[in-house]
């Protein structure tokens, strides 16, 4: 059943995007570099500094392994890796004033992932002009506050299979919620956009998406989200949780709880580490993620290839990631890193992070 909350087609979101990339194309602040002719067959600088910026820097196993993926291929490419951040995943203000120190440092080049699409814009803007390399990564800024955005996977994709997998554990019937990270998280936004489309579906009539709720990334407050919607509605047959730190809160509320195992199912995206216990004993029977490390590497490699001159941020370019092999920029300055991999009980065992 449709949702009760006004809402988004993931259809609409994706051409509020391209319109948005329209408008702000035309004189936007910071998009100078754009009209330089890149060089792809040049080789990449060394001596570089690239500093990452994770939406929350401590406690989150996802972020640790996405900066790890990152710090490798830096060093290895002969460069200076940083990384700063906060421990809370809504802390604006945290992480525009590492903006402006980074700027005032005169890094190379910025890697965010961005804890509000809109509030980060002005710090990013002024080091873009100062001629920083922007990268966005797992949670995207407004297109002209950046220079490119590396996704995990597109929000269609993320959203609909995430809906799917839950659709498959509770045969399609019944009521549901979402619990995810922060209420401005653009990532999680735009994939909750896309469940409630996929939710629309003929084949999902029976499904009822009673409330979406935020942890704020913060395990006890995730957790306590979970009891809360759990006493709320009695009859609740499912939790999506589109965060690593929702989906992990969220199946052990469950799996503790005598009254719920086994009866309210659990999916969303998380690490297979920390959801390993939950697909033995049965509380979740499926869940998605893409692999983090890739995802650091990926954004490292591709702020380095902006500095370096060898792309520009321009629709239609491609380079060469390494041993990871091409990709091509794609409209508004987004390239995506592949498609969600779904893990259960039959493949789980081998992946370890």
């Amino acid at each position: 059943m449709r949702s009760p909350n006004v809402r988004r087609t993931c259809v609409a979101l994706a051409a509020a995007v391209s319109l948005t990339a329209a408008l702000t194309a035309c004189g936007a602040e910071g998009d100078g570099d754009r009209d330089a002719t890149a060089e792809p067959d040049s080789s990449t600088r060394t001596g570089l500094t690239v500093a990452f910026l994770p939406k929350q820097r401590d406690n989150n196993l996802y972020f640790t392994n996405a900066d790890l993926g990152a710090k490798t291929v830096v060093e290895e490419l002969g460069s200076v890796y940083e990384d700063f951040g906060s421990s809370n995943a809504t802390d604006t203000i945290g992480q525009n004033s590492y903006i402006k120190m980074l700027r005032r440092q005169e890094v190379d080049a910025l890697a965010v992932s961005a804890v509000h699409p809109a509030k980060l814009c002005t710090e990013l803007k002024k080091a873009m002009k100062q001629g920083v390399t922007v990268v966005t990564y797992d949670s995207d800024t407004r297109p002209e506050c950046r220079d490119v955005f590396v996704s995990q996977a597109s929000a269609e994709d993320l959203g609909r299979t995430q809906v799917r997998l839950m659709a498959e554990q509770i045969g399609d019937r019944g009521r549901i919620a979402i619990l995810s990270g922060s209420e401005g998280a653009e990532n999680q936004n735009s994939w909750i956009d896309c469940m409630k489309d996929e939710l629309d579906k003929p084949e999902h009539k029976d499904v009822e998406l009673v409330e979406i709720a935020y942890g704020d990334d913060d395990p006890d407050k995730s957790a306590e989200e979970t009891r809360r919607l759990l006493r709320r509605y009695p009859d609740l047959k499912g939790i999506i949780s589109p965060t690593t730190i929702g989906i992990e809160a969220a199946a052990r509320v469950v799996s503790g709880s005598a009254a719920h195992k086994g009866k309210v199912r659990v999916t969303g995206l998380g690490t297979p580490n920390e959801m390993r216990a939950y697909v033995e004993d049965g509380t979740v029977e499926a869940f998605a993620l893409w692999d983090p490390a890739k995802l650091g590497e990926l954004t490292a490699r591709t702020a380095l290839a902006l500095s370096s001159g060898r792309i520009t941020g321009r629709r239609g370019e491609t380079f060469k990631a390494g041993d990871m092999g091409e990709y091509t920029i794609d409209e508004d300055g987004v390239i995506t890193l592949g498609k969600p991999q779904v893990f259960d009980k039959g493949n789980i065992e081998r992946f370890d992070f």
